[in-house]
C-alpha cells in the first residue's frame, strides 16, 4: 500500500473520530429548565402569623409538623409542563395535610400544589385563589383554593446547619374557606426555609 493511500486513510479516520467526539459532546449537553433559578427542594417550617407577618402566640411551627416528625419538612418548586418563564409549581408533597398527620378528620387539610406567577428578575412569586392540585389520601380530603403572597427567593441569605450559605425561600399562604380562621387569631401562614443541601449533616 502506497504512502499516499495510507495518509488518506489516516486523514479520513481522524475526521471520523473528530465527528464522533463532537457528536458525543452534543448529546451530553443538558439544557436547564426555564425556572432553574427558582426551582429546588426546600427545608421549611409553617407558622401562623398576623397581618404583619409576626407569629401569633404559639404560632411557630403551628401544626407541630417539624416537632412531630423530628425532621425538617421539604417542599418543591419546579417548572410547569410547558416550561415557560412566567410560572412554576409550588408543591408541599402533602406535608401540610394536617388531618392525615393527626389521623383526625376534624382537622383541616392544608396540603397544596399550585401554579404561581413568577418574576425571574426579582425571584418573586404569587397567586390568588388558585386551584389546589395536591394529591392527598385518607383524612380530610377537601382541598381549599390557595392564595400565595410576597413569595421570594433570596440568594445566599440562609445558612445550613454546617454553617455554609444557602438560598432562602419565604411566602405567605392563605386558604379560601379555612375553618380555623379567624377563631384562632391568625391572618395567614408563613412558610419559610432554606434550600435542601442533600447532606446528612444538614438534616
Amino acid at each position: 500500500m502506497s504512502k499516499t493511500i495510507m495518509k488518506k486513510i489516516f486523514y479520513f479516520a481522524a475526521l471520523l473520530l473528530t465527528g464522533m467526539v463532537f457528536t458525543s459532546c452534543e448529546k451530553e449537553d443538558i439544557e436547564n429548565t426555564a425556572t432553574v433559578d427558582m426551582a429546588g427542594q426546600w427545608y421549611v417550617q409553617i407558622d401562623a402569623v398576623d397581618e404583619e407577618g409576626n407569629p401569633i402566640p404559639g404560632g411557630e411551627d403551628y401544626f407541630g409538623i417539624v416537632a412531630g416528625t423530628g425532621a425538617r419538612s421539604i417542599i418543591l418548586t419546579y417548572n410547569t409542563a410547558d416550561n415557560n418563564r412566567s410560572e412554576m409549581f409550588i408543591d408541599d408533597l402533602g406535608v401540610f395535610d394536617v388531618a392525615s398527620l393527626y389521623e383526625n378528620g376534624g382537622y383541616p387539610n392544608y396540603a397544596f400544589k399550585s401554579k404561581v406567577k413568577i418574576d425571574l428578575k426579582t425571584l418573586t412569586f404569587s397567586t390568588t385563589d388558585a386551584e389546589n392540585l395536591a394529591d392527598v389520601n385518607g383524612y380530610g380530603s377537601d382541598l381549599y383554593p390557595i392564595t400565595i403572597t410576597d413569595g421570594k427567593i433570596l440568594k445566599g441569605a440562609g445558612h445550613q446547619n454546617n454553617g455554609s450559605k444557602a438560598d432562602s425561600i419565604v411566602f405567605y399562604v392563605s386558604y379560601a374557606g379555612d375553618p380555623w380562621y379567624p377563631d384562632d387569631g391568625y391572618a395567614k401562614y408563613r412558610v419559610s426555609g432554606i434550600r435542601y443541601s442533600g447532606l446528612v449533616e444538614n438534616d
